[in-house]
């Protein structure tokens, strides 16, 4: 794919070639294109209308067409675009084969007009045709004895392509003996040559296969090759070399006549006459040449007459072989004559026994075997044997008898039934042998519990399960056979939660297939502990027991439950969450709490804001569920505003619930108030008169105005109380760090900005009291740094000095780091 993108690339850049040159010589009466070899028919060569310009109405008016000079015609106008086009595929090759510039003409009549423009269209080459040999394959013939560096021509390749895509070089691989010298002929043209860059030596290899490869100079570039086969010719520089110096057989007495006892083989590495290998015997006695053969051509010591081992029992002879050079080799020839053993030992089987009990005590007489052999000495010494790996032996019982007696105890479930083969070979070589087969089967006994297929059992199962689903499938198998290999299945005692486990789940006698007999809750159950027992049908009953493990699979079968804000704080402003007006991007304004019954990744909740009435001014986390403000408030925005927040798990499918916020603006404490009372007044009953929510609005101001004063007050005495110690003791060096009294205003022990501050809001869901909480972290007027915890503050900023006693604290109510204002709503 690569190749062909960057042949089209080369085709486009063409194009805008032509189409430059064109517009350059249009003013001339002359077009000039240019367009790649192989393009298909109908492709683009130019613009014609537009290089002269002509209008497309024109062209169909006037008559405008284009003819060929040559007999064939390769482009013509097409009417509706007035784009010159290929009529056919052009091939370069085929077109201008010697020609370096390949160049098309026609002329374009305008008859209309009687005006007639020349066009020329260059066909410019690509890289279509690969270097190629003439033939495939080329045979050289090489003497060994050639002198190095000797040079030989090979084919030429031909690349009818033009240009950097014709033939540029050649390689030659296969073979260290050869290099590649290329010779530049008088025209250009590369001729290769092969150079013998090392000796030949035929014994070593009679035949070179190379490989010449031709390349262009296309990208990508094309190659070609053709074989290279150099034949190495023999000089008479080798003798005959026997395969073994000494060859050595053992043949029978009774060998027939005419059999070919040995064959003595000799090799010279030489070819032709040199090579032909003839044999000969060099060393035989008188008696000897009367029994033995040679064959002269093929070497194979043949017998003309028949062995007898009492009479000799060995010959040795000696066997020349020479070439036709007159070089030679010799080997020596020793044959063995052995003895014949002619009578197969006689296997008799006196008694047997068909069926024995896997539990039989070891020495049970299974056989009993007779054995005789008809030779004398070694020949007619007979040993008897078993097989190996069989729970049986032999015993000597008297003379040639034997007996075939259980060696150990037997085991039906391994091996049910033997074949046990019963060998008596003799002591001849080779040894004869004869053999019985006795055959034994091997009764059951009730010896094996049932095993089953697992250490443990373990399975997963969804909750809302449908009563009666399978839940798995145990096996146990036994090893015995008939009724004892019967395996049966039940469940072992239990109780889970209070009842007996046999009423959560039940196991199939036959099948061991365990059924949920209810629906099960993983909220309630999570995982399920049984034993399962199986019991063969012997006589006694074995059985084993195996362990389950039921595993409760969660589902989301929960929605998110949001436990702030209540689902009361929907209703009638009950619940609302209070923002100043001056907090600043990302400030928390509240958190929205849920959780999921569920478990694993159906309980993991995401938050999203599904509704706001200011989309772009509140953003809500979308793991945290911390909603905060996502740009600072402006003094357009609305000063009340209700957030509708999606709470939604990652289960399949998932489920949500929402929960929905108050948010109120304030920036100032009336302003707060007359919020609230708007809000109040908005969400009250229709039925219900307006001035008794005025009523309970003025109770409520003039609360807490009264308290607004008492705490004024006792801020009052505190402050001339500090003044009235400040005068009794020596002033500290270290500036004050107080606060004026009026940028402070507290209820209920609360201290508070009023003038400049950032603060939370929090109004309770189910409390008679909702609390605004400010904050002093963002301050314009800061307060000094935050004691810790157990350091009391001062309350207008004042300290007592490093020497003043520890026994006159600050009074609780100046130990403040937040301030609360809590308002009565009804």
């Amino acid at each position: 794919m690569c190749a062909a993108g960057r042949r089209w690339g080369r085709r486009q850049r063409a194009l805008l070639w032509a189409v430059l040159l064109a517009a350059w010589e249009a003013a001339w009466g002359q077009l000039r294109y240019s367009v790649p070899e192989e393009m298909p028919k109908g492709s683009f060569v130019g613009d014609v209308a537009k290089d002269l310009g002509l209008q497309l109405p024109e062209i169909r008016d006037r008559g405008i067409h284009i003819s060929d000079k040559g007999s064939k015609q390769y482009f013509t106008l097409h009417v509706k675009t007035g784009h010159l086009v290929t009529a056919e595929r052009i091939d370069r090759e085929q077109l201008c084969e010697s020609v370096q510039q390949c160049v098309l003409r026609c002329e374009l009549i305008v008859q209309g007009e009687m005006q007639v423009y020349g066009i020329q269209v260059e066909i410019t080459d690509m890289n279509d045709n690969a270097p190629s040999f003439r033939e495939a394959e080329t045979a050289l013939r090489m003497s060994e004895m050639t002198a190095p560096w000797s040079r030989f021509p090979l084919p030429d390749a031909q690349d009818p392509d033009s240009g950097r895509n014709s033939l540029q070089s050649y390689e030659l691989s296969g073979d260290e003996h050869f290099s590649l010298a290329v010779q530049v002929g008088p025209g250009g043209d590369q001729r290769p040559e092969l150079v013998l860059a090392k000796a030949l030596d035929r014994e070593e290899a009679a035949f070179h296969e190379l490989v010449l490869r031709a390349m262009d100079g296309g990208d990508p570039a094309r190659t070609g090759t053709a074989r290279i086969r150099v034949t190495v010719l023999d000089a008479n520089d080798n003798a005959p070399v026997f395969s073994q110096a000494e060859y050595t057989v053992r043949v029978p007495e009774d060998v027939p006549v005419g059999s070919v006892l040995v064959t003595v083989t000799a090799t010279d590495a030489d070819e032709g006459l040199n090579g032909h290998v003839k044999y000969l015997f060099k060393k035989i006695t008188e008696k000897a040449s009367q029994i033995f053969q040679l064959d002269a051509e093929v070497g194979a010591i043949t017998l003309l007459r028949s062995l007898d081992f009492e009479e000799r029992d060995s010959y040795e002879l000696e066997v020349q072989a020479h070439d036709g050079g007159g070089l030679f080799d010799t080997t020596h020839v020793v044959i063995t004559v052995t003895d014949v053993n002619d009578h197969v030992p006689v296997l008799t089987v006196s008694s047997t026994l068909s069926e024995i009990s896997e539990d039989a005590p070891s020495g049970t007489v299974v056989a009993l075997l007779h054995v005789k052999d008809g030779d004398s000495g070694a020949n007619g010494e007979v040993r008897c044997s078993l097989d190996k790996d069989v729970p049986f032996r032999l015993e000597k019982s008297y003379e040639d008898y034997y007996r075939v007696v259980t060696a150990r105890e037997l085991d039906r479930e391994q091996v049910s039934e033997y074949n046990v083969m019963v060998r008596a070979a003799d002591g001849g070589s080779p040894s004869l042998q004869s053999s019985a087969v006795l055959a034994l089967r091997v009764l059951d006994v009730n010896d094996n519990a049932p095993v089953f297929l697992e250490e443990r059992y373990s399975a997963r199962l969804a909750e809302n399960n449908a009563a009666g689903a399978l839940v798995l499938t145990v096996r146990a198998t036994d090893a015995d056979w008939g009724q004892n290999a019967r395996v049966r299945y039940r469940l072992a005692e239990g109780r889970v939660r209070g009842a007996p486990l046999s009423s959560y789940v039940s196991v199939q006698a036959e099948t061991g297939a365990l059924y949920a007999l209810r629906s099960l809750d993983y909220e309630q159950l999570r995982e399920l502990q049984l034993c399962v027992r199986a019991e063969d049908g012997g006589a006694p009953a074995l059985s084993s027991n195996v362990s389950v493990r039921l595993q409760i699979v969660d589902e989301n079968d929960n929605a998110p439950q949001v436990l702030y804000p209540p689902a009361a704080a929907a209703a009638a402003w009950s619940g609302v969450e209070l923002a100043p007006r001056r907090s600043e991007a990302g400030a928390l304004v509240a958190k929205v709490v849920a959780v999921d019954a569920d478990a694993g990744q159906n309980a993991w909740l995401s938050y999203e804001l599904a509704k706001a009435t200011e989309p772009g001014l509140f953003r809500v986390g979308p793991h945290s569920g911390e909603v905060r403000t996502a740009r600072s408030p402006l003094a357009r925005d609305a000063a009340r505003h209700s957030l509708v927040v999606l709470v939604r798990d990652h289960g399949r499918p998932a489920l949500s619930a929402t929960a929905t916020l108050s948010v109120v603006l304030a920036e100032s404490v009336a302003e707060l108030l007359a919020e609230l009372g708007s809000a109040a007044h908005e969400a009250a009953a229709p039925g219900e008169p307006a001035a008794s929510l005025t009523r309970w609005l003025v109770l409520a101001v003039a609360a807490v105005s009264c308290l607004f004063v008492a705490f004024l007050l006792l801020l009052l005495a505190l402050r001339l109380r500090r003044c009235h110690r400040q005068q009794l003791l020596p002033p500290d060096s270290g500036a004050s760090r107080g606060v004026p009294v009026s940028h402070f205003v507290g209820i209920d022990g609360v201290r508070a900005f009023l003038q400049s501050y950032a603060h939370d809001v929090s109004l309770t869901a189910d409390s008679r009291k909702s609390h605004l909480r400010f904050s002093a972290a963002s301050c314009c007027d800061t307060l000094p740094a935050r004691p810790p915890p157990d350091e009391p503050a001062p309350l207008l900023g004042d300290e007592d000095p490093a020497g003043a006693l520890p026994s006159d604290p600050a009074p609780p109510s100046e130990t403040l780091t937040k301030s609360m204002v809590k308002v009565p709503l009804v």
